[in-house]
């Protein structure tokens, strides 16, 4: 893809955010009013693809698929790959085009309908809307995933927020998570079974810089937080019950994803192997899976971008 679409701006007093509607409905930039980044600053022409932007949605799955294949109602369910690991990745969504529904001068509801689309990397039928909401120091992103087939579908969702971390050559911020358990990973960084208690640098409890480590993780015993400290700013990071797992990312921009997601990575395939605690769900006809995630600025925010 090489046009993204127009950019649809929702602003409140204290936020700026840009939207692509055609583009997976993904979030261009969030902004406060003094321009200061609270996800990582993108340029339009940068953008190709989802991956290029500040956040996107996760949707009807979260993160990997082992293979691009897993077990489910007695039959194998074989997707297309979509990385060059042979896996399949985070669901089939975002980089299509979303049908902008309401508008307004701080909130956005955006709809999708997999039936729209021949060539859908996923063999159930489903509808998904997302809305994005500024109100106060917030930003609200509800995410709904309905089953519109006639079967049973397994279903999750997620987003994917990339977060500015050094801003103009500014401080690390520390980290807080409140998790209590990671999974193993193999070298395809997939989980090898199930959650375990943290060891001591893996552990976000208490706020900490994350500094040069580089960490692709998922962790679950998750509370629903995560806090981005800079000492005089903080961003709060608060997610419905829903998104019962975190996968936090060192992107190699510099920025830092924390993502929250509804099931651990490759839960179809850990699910069949009677792993627990993964949290894969299963949608009957009909049936609808949702949840919001808020983020919250803190502390001063008033001042312009710092520069290097």
């Amino acid at each position: 893809m090489s046009d993204p679409g127009p950019v649809v701006t929702l602003r409140s007093e204290a936020l700026t955010l840009e939207v692509l509607p055609e583009l997976g409905a993904s979030v261009l930039n969030l902004r406060a009013t003094s321009g200061r980044p609270v996800l990582r600053p993108v340029a339009l022409a940068d953008v190709h693809k989802s991956s290029n932007c500040a956040s996107f949605t996760l949707l009807p799955y979260s993160n990997r698929i082992r293979g691009a294949r897993f077990p489910f109602g007695g039959e194998e369910v074989v997707l297309q790959p979509n990385t060059g690991g042979g896996l399949a990745q985070h669901g089939d969504v975002r980089n299509r085009p979303w049908q902008l529904e309401t508008q307004s001068e701080a909130h956005l509801r955006a709809a999708f309908d997999s039936r729209t689309f021949a060539d859908m990397n996923w063999p159930w039928a489903f509808t998904a809307a997302v809305e994005y909401r500024l109100h106060g120091l917030h930003l609200d992103t509800t995410v709904t995933l309905t089953n519109a087939d006639t079967r049973p579908m397994p279903a999750g969702l997620g987003l994917h927020p990339y977060f500015a971390r050094q801003v103009g050559g500014g401080p690390d911020p520390t980290l807080e998570v409140g998790a209590e358990l990671i999974y193993d990973t193999g070298a395809d960084l997939l989980p090898t079974g199930a959650a375990r208690p943290l060891q001591a640098a893996e552990d976000y409890r208490q706020p900490r810089a994350v500094g040069p480590r580089q960490i692709d993780a998922a962790y679950t015993a998750w509370d629903g937080t995560a806090r981005l400290d800079w000492g005089e700013q903080a961003i709060v990071l608060t997610a419905d019950n829903v998104y019962s797992h975190l996968v936090v990312f060192t992107a190699p921009d510099g920025s830092l994803a924390l993502e929250p997601v509804s099931h651990a990575t490759d839960a179809f395939n850990l699910a069949a192997r009677g792993v627990g605690g993964v949290d894969l769900r299963v949608l009957a006809p009909g049936q609808t899976l949702a949840g919001t995630v808020r983020f919250t600025l803190e502390g001063d925010w008033t001042a312009e971008e710092p520069q290097g």
